[in-house]
């Protein structure tokens, strides 16, 4: 049940331990509800002398033979609270500065990401922030180059205004790949703003619930009820359906995550609560 945390240089591949928890952690709770896998219970077997090949795994035998699986992201967001601590500064690093964290399943990275953000409980359901529009170009950039609990909305924000994937790599030094997912729903929402509500085509919502919009953030974003657009995406037949992370180890059990992509595969219970 170690979790192992580490810092990754881009420029030269330098990698960087910054904590070793050698004990079952928070993390690797969160690690084993992603994978399915039992950490907990794996490792109490394994600290207890039993060997990979002695613990039975259903799925292929012996658990030597365990190998990760599964058409679904996972997003693990930190929950920061500074307006809680005032003299503390908002500036991120290798110390510990993060209240909780939360995690979020999708068929998609944009999928999933956009559900963390909800999640955070900050009052924010999705990524862009009207408030970052005020910001000279100037501030926008100097704020980037900081690493803080805003970046994320910060990065959204320049990449309205057209900033490229190269300039944002450059003053964040974040991965390409995810600069590319953000820039992509940035482009997805100034498409669909190009019309007006009522105009909109029946396909621009559902590719929007799709990439992970909340009805509440499409409420906001066209100044309208959150039921009208939970109104137009039922007519149109696009709801929430239901799929399933395995658990590993053990037979028919599993455990859901909602999802506007795909067809709901689980069954209605028949049980009664």
């Amino acid at each position: 049940g170690t979790n192992i945390q580490f810092a990754h240089n881009l420029e030269d591949d330098r990698l960087v331990v910054i904590e070793i928890n050698p004990r079952t952690s928070r993390s690797s709770a969160l690690a084993s509800k992603a994978t399915g896998f039992p950490i907990a219970r794996i490792s109490t077997k394994l600290a207890a002398g039993v060997t990979m090949d002695e613990i039975p795994y259903w799925k292929e035998g012996t658990l030597e033979k365990y190998e990760p699986s599964g058409d679904y992201v996972v997003v693990k967001f930190a929950r920061w609270a500074f307006e809680k601590f005032p003299q503390a500064q908002d500036i991120l690093g290798t110390q510990m500065k993060a209240v909780g964290e939360v995690m979020s399943i999708g068929k998609t990275f944009k999928e999933a990401f956009q559900k963390a953000i909800r999640s955070l409980e900050i009052k924010r359901y999705g990524l862009g922030a009207r408030e970052l529009r005020a910001l000279s170009p100037e501030q926008l950039k100097k704020n980037l180059s900081i690493p803080s609990s805003e970046r994320i909305f910060l990065m959204y924000e320049a990449l309205r205004r057209g900033s490229s994937i190269e300039e944002l790599y450059q003053l964040t030094h974040i991965g390409k790949w995810f600069i590319k997912e953000m820039k992509e729903l940035v482009e997805f929402e100034e498409e669909i703003l190009g019309y007006p509500w009522n105009r909109l085509p029946g396909e621009k919502l559902i590719k929007a619930k799709e990439l992970g919009f909340s009805d509440r953030y499409l409420a906001e974003l066209f100044n309208i009820k959150e039921r009208e657009v939970r109104q137009k995406r039922i007519s149109l037949g696009k709801q929430a359906g239901f799929d399933a992370v395995p658990v590993s180890g053990v037979e028919n059990a599993s455990y859901y995550y909602s999802t506007y992509i795909g067809e709901d595969k689980v069954g209605v219970s028949k049980r009664k609560s």
